[in-house]
Formats: structure tokens, sequence, C-alpha cells
């Protein structure tokens, strides 16, 4: 049961720490700031993505290449690449993309 709501908007949430992160989109709080520049973050789990253009950490390793990313959304995205997976398609032709900005694109 979604029993946490937003008094901002109609969503709904089960969790009150999930509703807590939804909220500092209507308010703009970023609550985790970068100690190294003067960027802030609504989600740790973002800052800790964006430290990452501090120390040039990869840790994100394609298992069918040499090529190492420093967010795991762009590992998922170049597997596809070996994979063939091609998840967005246009519901007016047959074609297939690999981003869904592509997609947008075509569209």
């Amino acid at each position: 049961e979604k029993s946490y709501e937003c008094n901002h908007c109609d969503m709904a949430f089960s969790q009150k720490s999930d509703l807590i992160k939804h909220q500092r989109r209507h308010t703009g709080e970023k609550p985790y700031p970068c100690n190294q520049c003067d960027k802030g973050f609504s989600l740790r789990s973002n800052l800790i993505n964006h430290q990452r253009t501090h120390t040039g950490e990869k840790p994100y390793h394609c298992n069918q290449c040499d090529k190492v990313f420093s967010q795991k959304a762009n590992l998922i995205v170049h597997q596809r690449i070996h994979t063939g997976e091609k998840p967005y398609q246009c519901n007016q032709c047959d074609k297939s993309f690999l981003l869904n900005s592509a997609l947008i694109s075509h569209q």
C-alpha cells in the first residue's frame, strides 16, 4: 500500500524515504554537496557518480572489450553494441534504436 502521499502532486509511495527523495524535486533541496566543486545533489547516488568526474574512477568494465565507464548506466548502454539489443522501437515503422533519445530524434 502506498500510504505516503506527496503534498505537491498526486504521487504516492510505500516507503517514507522514497517520498522524501521525491519531494526534493519540488523543493529543489540538494543535501549532498560535492566537496571539490560548488555542485549539490538531491540524491547521494548522484553525488557519488559526480565525484568520479574529479577522481577519474571508472569502476564499470565491459566484459566484451577493454572499455571502462564511470557510470553503470553507460556500461549497460555500451553493452547493447555487443548484444545487438535495440530496446526502443518506433511505433510508426520497424526501426529500433539503442537509445531512447535516438528514437525521439527519429520520430
